[in-house]
Parts: structure tokens; sequence; C-alpha cells
């Protein structure tokens, strides 16, 4: 799947990010890239279907879970027009965009990671998942502090500096409550990325999410 080349080929496009250069190599996208890229998440669906059956694995050139390489540049004063790294998805079979829950694969040459949560979601739906923070407390710190999950991962992103309204400042998990993002993190080598167990290993990571996943989901009342 993904090789040397592909870091390399990333590199060079971060040096050389134009339309000109990308439409001159755009066959070694194809197959450095895009190729690998499709083939990983064709890998992954039966993957999915055993552990996580609602999230969707789709090998698509457009629209699937290979996201788009084109940057929107429109509210954003880095006007480069692409992307230097390779972003794949795992939505949930009823979310419509990066927000709903789901898995993240990065790949980029100063940093590979898997993801497993909801990033930026909407309003409605983080007020969902603060309520049921709020509600079960003890239920949140379990999934937070699992062994299997708290060994590899990390929870990660913004949260407020104080507590969002309707909330008190001395609910034993205000702290939970403040997150913005509710996404968790497990670093990837290059040499993970490149070797032949890549689906194997995103497998076993993904799995030890479950228990996070599960809580999301039945936050924003969507099956698991």
């Amino acid at each position: 799947m993904f090789t040397k080349s592909t870091f390399s080929f990333l590199d060079e496009l971060a040096a050389s990010n134009n339309r000109a250069w990308f439409e001159e190599n755009k066959s070694r996208y194809e197959s450095l890239v895009r190729e690998p890229a499709l083939a990983f998440i064709e890998a992954m669906e039966p993957a999915l279907r055993k552990f996580a059956p609602n999230l969707r694995a789709e090998p698509r050139k457009v629209g699937g879970s290979l996201m788009r390489v084109f940057r929107d540049t429109r509210f954003s004063r880095d006007k480069t027009p692409y992307k230097t790294n390779i972003g794949i998805q795992f939505r949930h079979s009823l979310g419509k965009d990066v927000h709903a829950p789901g898995f993240y694969v990065h790949i980029a040459t100063d940093e590979c990671f898997f993801g497993a949560g909801c990033w930026h979601p909407e309003p409605d739906a983080l007020g969902k998942i603060r309520d049921l923070i709020a509600q079960k407390p003890e239920k949140w710190f379990s999934v937070r502090n699992d062994k299997k999950f708290a060994t590899q991962w990390e929870l990660w992103g913004e949260s407020l500096s104080r507590p969002p309204r309707g909330y008190t400042s001395d609910h034993i998990a205000i702290e939970e409550i403040k997150r913005k993002d509710f996404v968790a993190l497990t670093p990837l080598s290059i040499k993970e990325v490149t070797g032949k167990d890549l689906v194997a290993l995103a497998e076993k990571r993904f799995t030890e999410t479950v228990s996070l996943m599960k809580f999301l989901c039945a936050a924003l009342e969507v099956p698991y």
C-alpha cells in the first residue's frame, strides 16, 4: 500500500504546492497516494463490519472515505491549493461530514496518527454529549480510564476556559464537560504506515476505542 515514495511525494508537494507542479505530477499522486489509500480503505471494510458495523469504509475517488486533496482556501490566509497530508475518515452511516462520530487516519511526513470520536461537533450534538457526561459522569470516567484505551490513546482537542452555560463549576466532571472536541489520538510511525500490517494495526487500535464510540453514539442517539 503506502511506501516511502508516498512520503517523498508529500514532501515534494509541500515544497512545490502549486497547480502547475501538481498537474505535472498527477500520475504520481494517483499511484503513490490515491491508489494505496483506496486499497487501504477497501481492506478496512470487512474489519469495520466486525466491530463497528455502522461505520463506513467507502473506497471511492470522490465523496468516499478518502478526503479531498484540494484545500478550502476561502477563509484561510494560507492560499496553497493542496493538502500535504493524506486524510482518511470512516464516518458513521448517519453522519454527513467530519463532525459525526468516526475513525480517522492521518498520514503526513511530520506526523501520522489514528483518531476516533467527534471533532468539532455541531452545537446540538455537543450539547447532547455534555448532557450525557453530566448525567452519567461515572460512565464517562470508566470510558476515559479504561486500561486498554488509556494505554494507547489520549483525549485531545479544544476546551472552554469557563463552564458552558447550564453547568455548575463544581460538577465532578466539569473539566470533561468543558471540552469542545471529543476526540482521542494515538500515534503512528512511518514504519507502521508503510508496513504490511497497517490494516491489522488499524483494526486493533480502533477496537480499543469501542467504549468511547459507544458512549458518543449513545449521546447522539445513533446506533453504534
